[in-house]
């Protein structure tokens, strides 16, 4: 039997210039050059230059509104503002008071000093995929994909949350099913073992490219698909015992095991640490007590649009009667100058962003960009920023993502800057990061004879003020890379 229902669906769907400002705000300074190369060589209309009156490539003859940001400060007297349905916009009455002057503009006179960064691995993915010939669709979810792996080469956020990520930001629809055969492609490419979920996976991964698949290869596959914990444990005994092998024997598939890499991504990255070097793509300065914020020049390229496009496009457009073929290059002109505008104003309002941003982090943190001192570090997460500047979550977190601010203290990515909160006795918020740091000391100072167990390690932070849970000290001992107390044992 048939049944008619009626569904009530919000559907977000983004315009050119969204998706094209989404792409550009996670492009850091080191990369701007070359995708706005990219730009130019696909659309003829848009030029290096400055744009004398920027009325001229306004096709629709109306001067746009300028930014009113009153402490943003660009370099363009006219910068001017696409549409983008306050989606991506802050308002500026939601920047806050820090009583903190600030200077925000390009700077060509700051020195750009080339930063050691090791950020080669996602490009030596990218360049494996443009070799697979994938439709634009599939291209997207893999690139997606590649950009979501952390720095150990894993993936560790949920498909469906990719779905999303697809959807909302670049209004590209897909399902669980499509992102796991795309990541299982991408699991394909070098080095062996990324793209994958969790440890298991990553080691399994490099054992099924073994070839030829002998026993002992087929063993160790066997020791991490049924006795993976018995594994990570060393319980040796009971593993040997279940595989029904003898010591030399057992001792090769362990071996074989203990040789796979279990961060393909950072391994990859060390070979290259000679070879990488980043630009700042902010400047920050403590000039007696006043900090000055400065986006780097290259951010601020001058773009405009091609002046012989825009006498094409009044030529055909002053004839009487036009014929099909003077209609449709009047349409393909008309479209390069909408293009090529539309390319202007999303740089412009990429720096308008960019800067937004920074401002608010530097207001958040400002005992530290003043000091130095990593323990004046606030807990702050993405929602702060977002909240400060009127900012989705999603374009502060593309903003911090891949972007490094110089100081007089060194050269920091964003990412840095943000943490979670715990509450110590007293009531007061602090940063994960100094518990963290707290209990890394508490580990090394230990007896490696008794190495602290992980409710030892709680009972001493809940001593020092900090109301933690065990599973909590738990995660952040992995995240620090520690092992549990049985593995730190030295005899």
């Amino acid at each position: 039997m048939l049944r008619q229902t009626q569904q009530q669906k919000l559907l977000q769907k983004l315009s050119p210039q969204q998706i094209q400002l989404m792409k550009l705000l996670q492009i850091p300074t080191a990369n701007l050059e070359e995708r706005i190369k990219e730009e130019m060589e696909e659309n003829p209309a848009l030029e290096l230059g400055s744009e004398a009156n920027d009325d001229e490539y306004n096709l629709d003859g109306d001067k746009e509104d300028e930014y009113e940001a009153d402490d943003v400060e660009l370099s363009s007297d006219d910068s001017e503002n696409i549409d983008l349905d306050d989606f991506l916009r802050g308002e500026d009455e939601g920047g806050g008071d820090y009583n903190a002057d600030y200077y925000t503009g390009q700077e060509n006179e700051r020195p750009e000093s080339p930063v050691r960064v090791e950020t080669s691995f996602h490009d030596h993915l990218l360049n494996q995929l443009s070799m697979l010939g994938l439709d634009e669709h599939l291209q997207a979810i893999a690139e997606q994909v590649i950009g979501s792996l952390d720095e150990d080469g894993y993936l560790r956020r949920d498909p469906l949350a990719l779905v999303d990520d697809l959807a909302f930001g670049q209004n590209i629809q897909t399902d669980e099913a499509e992102v796991l055969e795309v990541v299982g492609m991408i699991q394909q490419f070098d080095p062996p073992g990324v793209a994958a979920h969790n440890l298991e996976e990553c080691l399994r991964l490099q054992l099924e490219r073994i070839q030829p698949r002998t026993k002992p290869v087929t063993a160790a596959i066997k020791v991490i698909d049924k006795y993976f914990n018995e594994f990570i444990k060393k319980h040796y005994d009971k593993i040997q015992k279940h595989l029904d092998l003898d010591n030399e024997e057992f001792k090769e598939v362990i071996n074989l095991i203990l040789k796979l890499n279990p961060k393909p991504g950072s391994a990859f990255a060390i070979v290259n640490k000679a070879e990488s070097y980043i630009l700042p793509d902010f400047f920050v300065y403590n000039n007696n007590g006043k900090l000055e914020l400065s986006l780097n020049a290259r951010n601020a390229p001058e773009l405009r649009v091609s002046e012989g496009y825009r006498e094409m496009m009044q030529a055909y457009d002053r004839g009487d009667k036009k014929d099909k073929r003077q209609k449709e290059a009047l349409m393909f002109i008309k479209q390069k100058l909408d293009s090529a505008k539309w390319f202007i104003d999303a740089i412009k309002q990429r720096q308008h962003t960019l800067l937004q941003t920074m401002q608010a982090i530097i207001g958040f943190q400002q005992q530290f960009f003043l000091t130095g001192d990593e323990t004046t570090l606030r807990p702050m997460i993405l929602k702060d920023i977002a909240e400060i500047t009127g900012l989705d979550v999603s374009t502060v977190s593309r903003v911090a993502n891949s972007k490094y601010v110089q100081t007089e203290f060194g050269t920091y990515k964003l990412k840095y800057f943000f943490s979670e909160a715990l509450k110590n006795d007293d009531g007061e918020e602090v940063s994960t990061r100094e518990v963290k740091n707290i209990l890394n000391d508490i580990i090394k100072n230990e007896n490696k004879r008794k190495p602290y167990s992980d409710e030892k390690l709680t009972s001493m932070l809940q001593e020092k003020g900090y109301n933690i849970a065990r599973r909590t000290v738990a995660k952040y001992r992995e995240q620090l890379n520690i092992p549990v107390a049985r593995l730190r044992k030295e005899l």
